[in-house]
């Protein structure tokens, strides 16, 4: 089972540089295979020894080869986050259909992640990309009951966008069409406690933020790697955590 553990965490780390350039680039409009990798700041091609996902941001100490500009730490922490999150899910589902399920899930709201986090934006060719996807998958490795799938995609798409009415524009309609996605995977239960847990970990973020100086008042704040937080804390907590509050 180590290997196992082990084969998932470079398959984790490999994607997760994949997903760092598709975040970046489907918002741009710009392909995905070409141009090949390149320094944003000097635009110099990367060579091999460049491209180790993880690795080589710690042998290059984070800066680029080339011009010697920082490199952003989102591009490592997503390549180790993707790695760390596939070894979790094969420890809490094993090797099953679930497990298929739980990796694509994370696959996209990795790449979520990166394209908010930089431009603010869920593009909807990512989404339409995994719904179908997704659907095939739960088809195949059904919730119990089966329909709890749609009840939790349509709930969660519904809150999300009265919370995007409510704010007046300052959520997203992306962020409802992502919760959309999210309840196909997490069902109705599941799909509530991750719209919670991304709720209060958002708040705590924001007034820690505003509290150290880090943001101003009205600032926006991208909301999809917070609403990933949640998914992943109901992914693979969430049945744990509501015993608990149901035990209390």
């Amino acid at each position: 089972m180590t290997l196992i553990y082990l084969y998932l965490f470079i398959l984790g780390l490999v994607l997760g540089s994949f997903y760092n350039v598709v975040g970046l680039r489907v918002p741009e409009n710009v392909s995905i295979v070409r141009p090949g990798s390149h320094c944003p700041a000097c635009h110099r091609n990367l060579g091999k020894l460049d491209l180790i996902p993880f690795f080589s941001y710690l042998f290059l100490r984070g800066k680029c080869r080339g011009c010697g500009k920082k490199i952003s730490m989102i591009y490592p922490a997503v390549e180790l986050v993707t790695g760390l999150l596939f070894m979790v899910a094969c420890y809490q589902f094993g090797l099953g259909g679930e497990l298929v399920v739980a990796l694509t899930l994370i696959s996209l709201l990795m790449i979520i992640f990166v394209s908010d986090v930089f431009y603010m934006v869920i593009p909807d060719k990512v989404l339409l990309f995994f719904i179908p996807l997704i659907l095939l998958e739960r088809i195949f490795v059904s919730l119990v009951p089966w329909w709890d799938m749609f009840a939790g995609a349509l709930m969660g798409f519904a809150l999300l966008y009265l919370l995007v009415i409510i704010s007046k524009g300052g959520m997203g309609v992306g962020d409802a069409k992502l919760f959309f996605v999210i309840g196909l995977v997490l069902g109705l239960k599941l799909t509530l406690l991750s719209l919670v847990v991304a709720i209060f970990i958002g708040a705590a973020y924001g007034i820690f933020g505003l509290a150290v100086g880090k943001f101003k008042k009205k600032q926006a704040i991208p909301f999809g790697p917070f609403i990933a937080a949640g998914a992943f804390v109901s992914l693979f907590y969430g049945d744990a955590l509501i015993n608990w509050y149901i035990s209390m």
